[in-house]
């Protein structure tokens, strides 16, 4: 996560998981969120629940340029404003019906959230493409404690683990869970992808052990 006094950004998927038309949930240091994209291809991210009947809008479905609450059908647009109400077609929603957003920005292959107000762009992560993302049952010192190395102020984590040089993209969950998204130079071949994802699962096995025995005391 990337720090700033007035807000954080945080790499909550990578781009080619959020296809356009899709919504899915995630999560930032504020809390949960529903993370879309709309049918031109627009990110945006949403408290994950909707104002009228709590119902989690990452349940829901994108249309065009809006995302829908999959229980009453009520619309809202990237900035938040509800546009449409289906059982109350021809009302004009008041302003006063909004849901909560995030800002949104995409950089190298990652969809970063910001909480707050940052005052910095996210990192340009220049030269890495992303390979994939992961679940770890495992905080952050864990995942640290297993790669011999602490991530950097961005999230970054730089380590060699069987021979293989990795580097990580950490985004904190909950106290006991942390989305990993693994980098690779850009010109890796399909070899090194494979043994560079066999190794951070690998890693991900042993922050999970190491966090299970630390709960366990």
């Amino acid at each position: 996560m990337l720090s700033d006094p007035t807000g954080s950004w945080t790499p909550v998927a990578l781009s080619v998981d959020l296809p356009p038309g899709t919504v899915v949930p995630a999560r930032t240091p504020a809390g949960p969120i529903a993370l879309w994209r709309s049918a031109s291809g627009r990110p945006s991210a949403s408290a994950d629940r909707c104002p009228h009947r709590g119902m989690r809008l990452s349940h829901g479905f994108v249309r065009g340029e809006t995302l829908s609450c999959i229980y009453h059908g009520w619309s809202y647009g990237a900035a938040g404003n509800c546009l449409r109400i289906p059982a109350h077609p021809g009302l004009s929603p008041p302003e006063t019906i909004r849901v909560a957003t995030h800002p949104v920005e995409e950089a190298g292959g990652v969809i970063w959230v910001g909480v707050g107000e940052p005052a910095t762009q996210p990192p340009q992560l220049a030269g890495l493409v992303p390979l994939r993302s992961l679940q770890a049952q495992a905080g952050m010192a864990a995942l640290e404690a297993a790669a011999g190395a602490k991530a950097d102020e961005n999230g970054l984590l730089e380590t060699t683990q069987n021979s293989q040089e990795i580097r990580l993209l950490l985004a904190f969950q909950e106290r006991d869970e942390t989305l990993i998204h693994v980098l690779l130079d850009g010109d890796s071949s399909l070899l090194e992808r494979i043994a560079v994802s066999r190794a951070v699962e690998a890693l991900r096995r042993k922050a999970e052990a190491i966090e299970a025995e630390g709960s366990s005391r």
